[in-house]
């Protein structure tokens, strides 16, 4: 006879260490609530003590799910798609789901069904798709899955299809946030420094603070439209010091808000006595910027449980409906008199 020494434990094993049934032990392994605490501990201790492992490939074949998510986010290192997919992952590791990632430098049609190919031929159950840009959601509007897909995004409208659901955070709320701070601080007016317009996030967040400054009366400048990234608010600095600083602005994403300090810090303007400074994001090291910066967090862990909780929805069959994570608006030195 073979000993539980000479081969893997099964969960008959823990079972039996645990002094239960078999299926109470699936009941604790599958986080069914209908398992008396002190049943549960003795499980969950048997487990630990015999180092039990479930076997993913027998478990597929009996209940045709792999409990796995593919994950498509596009090549970058920027602050929202890297932090959005770091939230699912650990969202859908949390719900005891794997995650294979898929990242894509050319969004298209055909690259999508190429990438829904792979991750079917895993036998993924979901895939949830980051998609910042309208390149992504149209490329996505093409695509028709056997599976759930997630679009991850604050697009206003969710391209066509049977198993397409979306989920974001509500970027037009936060901009409107960052621009009402500005109006409270008793500026009489805000200049927005928006990013790339192929971006559902720059474009909402342009139409938050044009819809804010509509509701406070106050008539606006054009928007100055530009890139992500420091180096574009710092020329965006530059510009403003030879054509005229406004009393605010309001900073499309913090690396553009560094940038446009940093203009400022070198020509000796004082932020925020001369003028304040909003970004949006609140990124790793945005409280340590000089000064540290007022800007808009958003909360990618809750992010990436509502995508979780939308696949679980869409397997159960309930109806979904779109929802949005809030924003939170963060209050420091860069916008305070």
């Amino acid at each position: 006879m073979t000993s539980t020494a000479e081969r893997a434990p099964a969960m008959s094993d823990v079972a039996l260490r645990a002094g239960v049934s078999h299926q109470t032990v699936s009941r604790v392994l599958n986080g069914h609530p209908s398992v008396r605490p002190e049943t549960r501990d003795r499980v969950v201790e048997a487990v630990a003590a015999l180092g039990y492992r479930r076997n993913s490939a027998a478990r597929a074949l009996v209940t045709r799910r792999t409990e796995t998510l593919g994950v498509v986010t596009p090549a970058t290192a920027l602050h929202g798609p890297t932090s959005t997919l770091v939230g699912l992952e650990e969202a859908a590791r949390l719900a005891g789901w794997y995650v294979a990632v898929s990242t894509v430098r050319q969004f298209d049609a055909a690259t999508m069904r190429d990438v829904l190919e792979h991750f079917l031929a895993q036998g993924v159950d979901g895939v949830a798709v980051v998609a910042p840009t309208v390149e992504i959601a149209a490329a996505l509007a093409e695509v028709d899955s056997p599976v759930p897909v997630v679009m991850v995004s604050s697009a206003a409208d969710v391209p066509a299809g049977r198993n397409l659901h979306a989920v974001g955070v509500d970027q037009r709320h936060g901009a409107r946030l960052a621009t009402r701070h500005l109006f409270a601080a008793g500026h009489a007016s805000v200049l927005h420094v928006a990013g790339p317009q192929d971006w559902f996030d720059a474009q909402d967040r342009l139409a938050g603070w044009a819809d804010e400054c509509r509701a406070a009366g106050v008539p606006t400048r054009p928007p100055v439209v530009t890139g992500w990234t420091a180096a574009d608010g710092h020329e965006v600095g530059r510009s403003l010091l030879r054509t005229g600083l406004p009393p605010a602005i309001f900073a499309a994403n913090d690396q553009l808000a560094l940038g446009l300090l940093h203009a400022f810090w070198e020509a000796g303007v004082r932020v925020p006595d001369d003028v304040a400074v909003v970004g949006f994001d609140d990124e790793s090291g945005a409280a340590h910027y000089m000064p540290p910066l007022t800007t808009v967090r958003q909360d990618f862990g809750a992010l990436g449980r509502l995508a979780t909780e939308s696949f679980r929805a869409a397997y159960a069959g309930r109806q979904l409906v779109r929802r949005t994570v809030e924003p939170q608006l963060v209050v420091r030195a860069s916008s305070r008199r």
